[in-house]
Protein backbone atom coordinates (compact mmCIF):
# COMPACT_ATOMS: atom_id res chain seq x y z
CA UNK A 1 0.00 0.00 0.00
CA UNK A 2 1.16 3.30 -0.72
CA UNK A 3 0.94 6.81 0.79
CA UNK A 4 -0.12 9.68 -1.52
CA UNK A 5 1.12 13.12 -0.39
CA UNK A 6 -2.25 14.28 1.01
CA UNK A 7 -1.19 10.95 3.68
CA UNK A 8 -4.63 8.68 2.85
CA UNK A 9 -3.96 5.50 1.60
CA UNK A 10 -4.01 4.66 -2.33
CA UNK A 11 -4.80 0.91 -3.05
CA UNK A 12 -3.24 -1.08 -4.92
CA UNK A 13 -4.13 -2.67 -8.20
CA UNK A 14 -4.28 -6.07 -9.58
CA UNK A 15 -2.00 -5.79 -12.79
CA UNK A 16 -0.65 -8.74 -13.32
CA UNK A 17 -1.19 -11.74 -11.79
CA UNK A 18 0.07 -12.96 -8.30
CA UNK A 19 0.33 -15.83 -6.21
CA UNK A 20 0.22 -16.98 -2.30
CA UNK A 21 -0.16 -19.14 0.31
CA UNK A 22 -2.12 -18.69 3.46
CA UNK A 23 -3.32 -20.93 5.95
CA UNK A 24 -6.82 -20.87 6.74
CA UNK A 25 -8.46 -20.98 10.08
CA UNK A 26 -5.59 -20.84 12.28
CA UNK A 27 -5.46 -20.85 16.15
CA UNK A 28 -3.11 -21.56 19.27
CA UNK A 29 -1.78 -25.40 18.90
CA UNK A 30 -3.98 -25.33 14.90
CA UNK A 31 -1.82 -24.92 11.98
CA UNK A 32 -5.02 -24.60 10.05
CA UNK A 33 -5.72 -25.48 6.35
CA UNK A 34 -3.47 -24.46 3.59
CA UNK A 35 -4.61 -22.35 0.70
CA UNK A 36 -3.48 -21.41 -2.92
CA UNK A 37 -4.84 -17.84 -3.93
CA UNK A 38 -4.24 -16.71 -7.48
CA UNK A 39 -4.77 -12.99 -8.43
CA UNK A 40 -5.59 -12.11 -11.20
CA UNK A 41 -6.14 -9.16 -13.76
CA UNK A 42 -8.83 -10.93 -16.29
CA UNK A 43 -10.02 -14.25 -16.39
CA UNK A 44 -7.72 -17.04 -17.24
CA UNK A 45 -9.16 -20.26 -19.83
CA UNK A 46 -9.67 -23.51 -17.88
CA UNK A 47 -6.35 -25.18 -18.45
CA UNK A 48 -4.67 -22.11 -16.63
CA UNK A 49 -6.29 -22.95 -13.10
CA UNK A 50 -6.24 -26.60 -13.35
CA UNK A 51 -2.36 -26.38 -14.27
CA UNK A 52 -1.66 -23.93 -11.41
CA UNK A 53 -3.89 -25.72 -9.10
CA UNK A 54 -2.08 -29.15 -9.81
CA UNK A 55 1.36 -27.60 -9.40
CA UNK A 56 0.21 -25.73 -6.21
CA UNK A 57 -0.61 -28.87 -4.25
CA UNK A 58 -2.88 -27.62 -1.94
CA UNK A 59 -6.56 -29.11 -1.07
CA UNK A 60 -7.85 -25.95 -2.89
CA UNK A 61 -6.33 -22.94 -4.91
CA UNK A 62 -8.90 -19.59 -5.20
CA UNK A 63 -8.81 -18.22 -8.27
CA UNK A 64 -10.36 -14.75 -8.63
CA UNK A 65 -10.49 -11.22 -10.46
CA UNK A 66 -12.22 -7.89 -10.15
CA UNK A 67 -15.08 -7.00 -12.85
CA UNK A 68 -17.25 -4.12 -11.93
CA UNK A 69 -16.11 -3.94 -8.21
CA UNK A 70 -17.06 -8.04 -7.55
CA UNK A 71 -14.60 -10.34 -7.40
CA UNK A 72 -15.49 -13.52 -9.95
CA UNK A 73 -14.14 -15.92 -7.54
CA UNK A 74 -13.73 -19.97 -8.54
CA UNK A 75 -12.06 -23.05 -6.74
CA UNK A 76 -9.59 -25.78 -8.11
CA UNK A 77 -9.12 -28.95 -5.92
CA UNK A 78 -4.94 -30.37 -6.17
CA UNK A 79 -6.64 -33.06 -8.96
CA UNK A 80 -7.54 -30.44 -11.14
CA UNK A 81 -11.66 -30.29 -9.90
CA UNK A 82 -12.97 -27.25 -9.95
CA UNK A 83 -15.86 -27.01 -6.49
CA UNK A 84 -18.72 -25.53 -6.08
CA UNK A 85 -18.15 -23.96 -2.87
CA UNK A 86 -14.65 -23.86 -0.74
CA UNK A 87 -14.35 -21.42 2.74
CA UNK A 88 -10.85 -21.98 3.55
CA UNK A 89 -9.31 -20.52 0.21
CA UNK A 90 -12.07 -17.95 0.58
CA UNK A 91 -11.11 -17.34 4.09
CA UNK A 92 -7.18 -16.69 2.77
CA UNK A 93 -8.29 -15.14 -0.45
CA UNK A 94 -10.18 -12.20 1.53
CA UNK A 95 -7.47 -11.64 4.06
CA UNK A 96 -4.45 -11.17 1.22
CA UNK A 97 -6.34 -8.67 -0.46
CA UNK A 98 -7.18 -6.74 2.54
CA UNK A 99 -3.75 -7.79 4.01
CA UNK A 100 -1.18 -6.86 0.49
CA UNK A 101 -3.55 -3.41 -0.16
CA UNK A 102 -5.93 -4.41 -2.92
CA UNK A 103 -9.15 -3.32 -0.84
CA UNK A 104 -9.07 -1.37 2.74
CA UNK A 105 -9.63 -2.89 5.72
CA UNK A 106 -13.08 -0.97 6.00
CA UNK A 107 -14.83 -2.76 2.91
CA UNK A 108 -16.48 -5.43 2.36
CA UNK A 109 -15.80 -7.81 -0.09
CA UNK A 110 -18.54 -9.44 -2.56
CA UNK A 111 -17.51 -12.68 -4.75
CA UNK A 112 -19.69 -14.33 -7.41
CA UNK A 113 -19.63 -17.94 -7.45
CA UNK A 114 -21.35 -20.70 -8.54
CA UNK A 115 -22.45 -21.38 -4.93
CA UNK A 116 -23.95 -17.13 -5.01
CA UNK A 117 -22.78 -14.33 -4.03
CA UNK A 118 -20.87 -14.25 -1.02
CA UNK A 119 -19.50 -12.06 1.27
CA UNK A 120 -16.50 -11.01 3.51
CA UNK A 121 -15.71 -8.60 6.14
CA UNK A 122 -12.50 -8.13 8.58
CA UNK A 123 -13.41 -7.20 12.17
CA UNK A 124 -10.17 -7.07 14.04
CA UNK A 125 -7.75 -10.05 13.36
CA UNK A 126 -10.56 -12.00 12.34
CA UNK A 127 -12.16 -12.92 8.74
CA UNK A 128 -16.22 -13.33 8.66
CA UNK A 129 -17.68 -14.63 5.63
CA UNK A 130 -21.30 -14.93 5.27
CA UNK A 131 -22.25 -18.18 3.57
CA UNK A 132 -25.54 -20.44 2.37
CA UNK A 133 -26.70 -22.01 5.48
CA UNK A 134 -27.26 -25.64 4.52
CA UNK A 135 -29.85 -27.86 6.24
CA UNK A 136 -29.07 -31.42 6.88
CA UNK A 137 -31.47 -33.61 5.77
CA UNK A 138 -31.84 -37.40 7.60
CA UNK A 139 -31.29 -40.64 5.89
CA UNK A 140 -31.46 -43.83 6.95
CA UNK A 141 -28.55 -45.56 8.53
CA UNK A 142 -28.77 -47.98 6.34
CA UNK A 143 -29.01 -45.82 3.03
CA UNK A 144 -25.13 -46.16 2.56
CA UNK A 145 -22.46 -48.00 4.65
CA UNK A 146 -20.40 -45.11 6.57
CA UNK A 147 -20.61 -47.26 9.88
CA UNK A 148 -18.28 -49.86 8.08
CA UNK A 149 -16.33 -48.14 5.62
CA UNK A 150 -15.56 -45.22 8.96
CA UNK A 151 -15.07 -48.00 11.62
CA UNK A 152 -17.48 -46.85 13.89
CA UNK A 153 -21.04 -46.69 15.11
CA UNK A 154 -23.43 -43.79 13.22
CA UNK A 155 -25.84 -42.60 15.27
CA UNK A 156 -27.12 -40.40 12.90
CA UNK A 157 -26.59 -40.38 9.12
CA UNK A 158 -28.01 -37.06 6.67
CA UNK A 159 -27.86 -35.52 3.46
CA UNK A 160 -26.50 -31.98 3.54
CA UNK A 161 -26.26 -30.78 -0.29
CA UNK A 162 -22.98 -32.15 -1.80
CA UNK A 163 -21.76 -34.13 1.35
CA UNK A 164 -23.11 -36.54 3.64
CA UNK A 165 -22.73 -36.15 7.53
CA UNK A 166 -22.28 -38.82 10.26
CA UNK A 167 -22.56 -38.38 13.52
CA UNK A 168 -20.94 -40.97 16.23
CA UNK A 169 -21.04 -40.24 20.23
CA UNK A 170 -17.89 -39.98 21.08
CA UNK A 171 -15.38 -37.29 20.46
CA UNK A 172 -12.60 -39.31 21.20
CA UNK A 173 -13.82 -41.72 18.29
CA UNK A 174 -13.70 -38.71 16.02
CA UNK A 175 -9.98 -38.14 16.41
CA UNK A 176 -9.28 -42.18 16.15
CA UNK A 177 -11.08 -42.55 12.80
CA UNK A 178 -9.23 -44.45 10.21
CA UNK A 179 -11.44 -44.76 7.14
CA UNK A 180 -11.51 -46.84 3.91
CA UNK A 181 -10.34 -44.34 1.58
CA UNK A 182 -11.12 -46.80 -1.74
CA UNK A 183 -14.28 -47.72 -0.55
CA UNK A 184 -15.54 -44.05 0.50
CA UNK A 185 -14.05 -42.92 -3.18
CA UNK A 186 -17.09 -45.11 -4.64
CA UNK A 187 -20.41 -42.88 -2.91
CA UNK A 188 -21.69 -40.34 -4.93
CA UNK A 189 -21.15 -36.88 -3.07
CA UNK A 190 -18.13 -34.96 -2.61
CA UNK A 191 -17.61 -35.56 1.00
CA UNK A 192 -18.01 -36.72 4.09
CA UNK A 193 -18.35 -35.23 7.32
CA UNK A 194 -17.98 -36.59 10.36
CA UNK A 195 -18.93 -35.32 13.87
CA UNK A 196 -19.69 -35.75 17.17
CA UNK A 197 -20.62 -33.28 20.43
CA UNK A 198 -17.90 -32.13 22.08
CA UNK A 199 -16.98 -32.55 26.04
CA UNK A 200 -14.84 -29.56 26.30
CA UNK A 201 -15.65 -26.07 27.05
CA UNK A 202 -12.99 -24.55 24.54
CA UNK A 203 -15.39 -25.23 21.43
CA UNK A 204 -19.22 -27.39 21.23
CA UNK A 205 -18.29 -30.03 18.70
CA UNK A 206 -15.71 -31.69 16.37
CA UNK A 207 -15.49 -32.69 13.04
CA UNK A 208 -13.30 -34.65 10.30
CA UNK A 209 -13.58 -34.11 6.48
CA UNK A 210 -12.98 -37.15 3.69
CA UNK A 211 -13.36 -36.29 0.52
CA UNK A 212 -11.65 -38.78 -1.90
CA UNK A 213 -13.80 -38.87 -4.87
CA UNK A 214 -12.20 -34.93 -5.50
CA UNK A 215 -8.78 -35.97 -4.75
CA UNK A 216 -8.45 -35.26 -1.10
CA UNK A 217 -8.74 -37.94 1.16
CA UNK A 218 -8.74 -35.81 4.16
CA UNK A 219 -8.96 -31.46 4.35
CA UNK A 220 -7.08 -30.07 7.45
CA UNK A 221 -10.11 -27.92 7.99
CA UNK A 222 -13.72 -27.45 5.81
CA UNK A 223 -15.52 -24.18 6.03
CA UNK A 224 -17.42 -25.01 3.58
CA UNK A 225 -18.98 -28.32 5.43
CA UNK A 226 -19.45 -26.19 8.95
CA UNK A 227 -22.43 -24.72 6.54
CA UNK A 228 -24.21 -28.04 7.50
CA UNK A 229 -22.09 -28.26 10.85
CA UNK A 230 -23.86 -25.30 12.12
CA UNK A 231 -27.18 -25.62 11.46
CA UNK A 232 -27.57 -29.44 12.50
CA UNK A 233 -25.38 -28.58 15.91
CA UNK A 234 -27.18 -25.56 16.39
CA UNK A 235 -30.64 -27.10 16.48
CA UNK A 236 -29.37 -29.82 18.95
CA UNK A 237 -27.60 -27.18 21.25
CA UNK A 238 -30.34 -24.81 21.00
CA UNK A 239 -27.49 -22.00 19.93
CA UNK A 240 -26.69 -19.66 17.83
CA UNK A 241 -22.74 -18.86 18.37
CA UNK A 242 -21.01 -21.71 18.28
CA UNK A 243 -17.12 -22.72 17.71
CA UNK A 244 -16.21 -26.00 15.94
CA UNK A 245 -12.81 -27.64 16.29
CA UNK A 246 -11.47 -30.03 13.35
CA UNK A 247 -9.53 -32.12 14.83
CA UNK A 248 -7.63 -33.48 11.49
CA UNK A 249 -3.78 -33.31 11.79
CA UNK A 250 -3.37 -29.89 11.21
CA UNK A 251 -6.78 -28.83 13.43
CA UNK A 252 -8.64 -25.49 12.97
CA UNK A 253 -10.93 -23.93 14.96
CA UNK A 254 -14.17 -22.37 12.67
CA UNK A 255 -16.41 -20.01 14.66
CA UNK A 256 -20.30 -20.47 13.28
CA UNK A 257 -23.30 -18.39 13.75
CA UNK A 258 -26.90 -19.19 12.29
CA UNK A 259 -28.22 -15.93 10.34
CA UNK A 260 -31.65 -17.16 8.98
CA UNK A 261 -30.49 -18.88 5.97
CA UNK A 262 -27.20 -17.69 6.25
CA UNK A 263 -24.30 -18.81 8.26
CA UNK A 264 -21.52 -16.81 9.35
CA UNK A 265 -17.96 -18.64 9.57
CA UNK A 266 -14.74 -16.81 11.17
CA UNK A 267 -11.40 -17.71 11.88
CA UNK A 268 -7.80 -16.23 11.65
CA UNK A 269 -5.41 -16.34 8.32
CA UNK A 270 -1.55 -16.98 8.45
CA UNK A 271 0.33 -16.28 5.37
CA UNK A 272 3.65 -19.14 4.21
CA UNK A 273 6.05 -18.83 1.94
CA UNK A 274 6.38 -19.68 -1.98
CA UNK A 275 9.73 -20.01 -2.67
CA UNK A 276 10.94 -18.23 -5.35
CA UNK A 277 11.92 -21.48 -7.68
CA UNK A 278 8.18 -22.40 -7.31
CA UNK A 279 6.80 -19.34 -8.74
CA UNK A 280 9.34 -19.96 -11.91
CA UNK A 281 7.94 -22.89 -12.15
CA UNK A 282 4.11 -21.44 -12.20
CA UNK A 283 5.13 -18.78 -14.47
CA UNK A 284 5.00 -15.76 -11.58
CA UNK A 285 7.45 -13.24 -11.36
CA UNK A 286 9.84 -14.02 -8.14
Amino acid sequence: MINNSAGTATLKEITEPQIFRANSFVAPGCRGNPAGVCLLPAPRDEEFYKTIAVKMDMSETAFCYNKNGVYRLRWFTRAANEVDLCGHATLALSWLLWNKGYVAPCTALHYDTRSGVLSASLKNKDVYMDFPAKPVTPLKKDEYPLAELLGVNVTYMGKAWFDLLAEIDNEDDIKNLKPDFVRLKTIPVRGIIVTARSRHKGYDFVSRFFAPSIGIDEDPVTGSAHCALARHWGDILEKKEMVGYQVSREGGMVGVANIGDRVLLNGKVQETNISANLKRQLGFKT
